[in-house]
């Protein structure tokens, strides 16, 4: 099992952050997450603790009071060389339909003329990868999914657009993600994911996790319009398969 050289800062009066190597590594995000767990299991309850994980940093905070920073953190720093390795966690791979056509994929001729592809080659290059969740936010359900192919590596828009459509797929360096609502946003808009990644109304709002892996495939728009009647009546489109980390 991996072990890194942790930093742990105040994160506010009833927080910390715990800190990884800035690196945007499966093995890293994997360490988090078995921090993760042994942490909760050593004191920091559900009742009292909410604990954050993504990309480098594990978030621990406090809903009920202020804490000891020097006592928190040196607990922690006690407890990280005793984790142990998640041998049993089932993580899933999802697998999301995105219609890629001009109506949803408003940049894709911009991403074709930055990356030197045709439109087809985005779309082959984007639904080949799997891709792992390693941080869910801004807004509540808006995945950060890394591992995008390099050749598909464009720097976000240099003037973000005042509102983007709900389900919007989109790149920005490194990473492509699903707005999970209109909002405001800057990432390069290539298609559309009829399938709803946040429902505030659900016992679980966001089916997906963080250490999840998603893959894209590609439909018509005629195939869009089915899948988002059906998802509005409620019926489960998702092709979900087990994935041990």
């Amino acid at each position: 099992m991996n072990s890194y050289a942790i930093h742990i800062k105040p994160f506010g009066d009833s927080a910390v952050l715990v800190e990884w190597p800035k690196e945007i590594k499966r093995n890293i995000l994997d360490d988090i997450l078995s921090f993760k767990d042994f942490v909760r299991s050593n004191g920091y309850d559900e009742a009292h603790w909410e604990l954050v994980a993504a990309y480098n940093s594990l978030a621990l905070i406090n809903n009920k009071s202020k804490i000891d920073f020097k006592k928190i953190s040196a607990h922690l720093y006690n407890l990280y060389p005793l984790r142990k390795e998640r041998v049993d966690q089932k993580f899933r791979l999802w697998k999301l339909p995105v219609c890629y056509d001009a109506e949803f994929g408003i940049d894709l001729e911009e991403v074709s003329q930055q990356t030197g592809k045709t439109v087809e080659q985005i779309i082959t290059l984007h639904t080949s990868a799997t891709y792992t969740v390693y941080g869910i936010g801004f807004l509540p359900g808006f995945l950060y999914l890394g591992g995008v192919p390099k050749d598909l590596e464009t720097p976000r828009r240099a003037t973000p657009r005042l509102h983007v459509k709900k389900g919007s797929v989109g790149l920005a360096r490194k990473q492509t993600g699903i707005y999970p609502q209109d909002c405001p946003g800057g990432w390069n808009i290539i298609g559309n994911c009829p399938i709803p990644i946040f429902d505030a109304e659900k016992e679980n709002p966001c089916f997906i996790s963080v250490g999840d892996t998603v893959s894209f495939y590609s439909i018509t728009r005629a195939q869009f319009d089915l899948h988002t009647i059906q998802a509005e009546v409620g019926l489960d489109l998702l092709i979900k398969e087990s994935n041990s980390a």
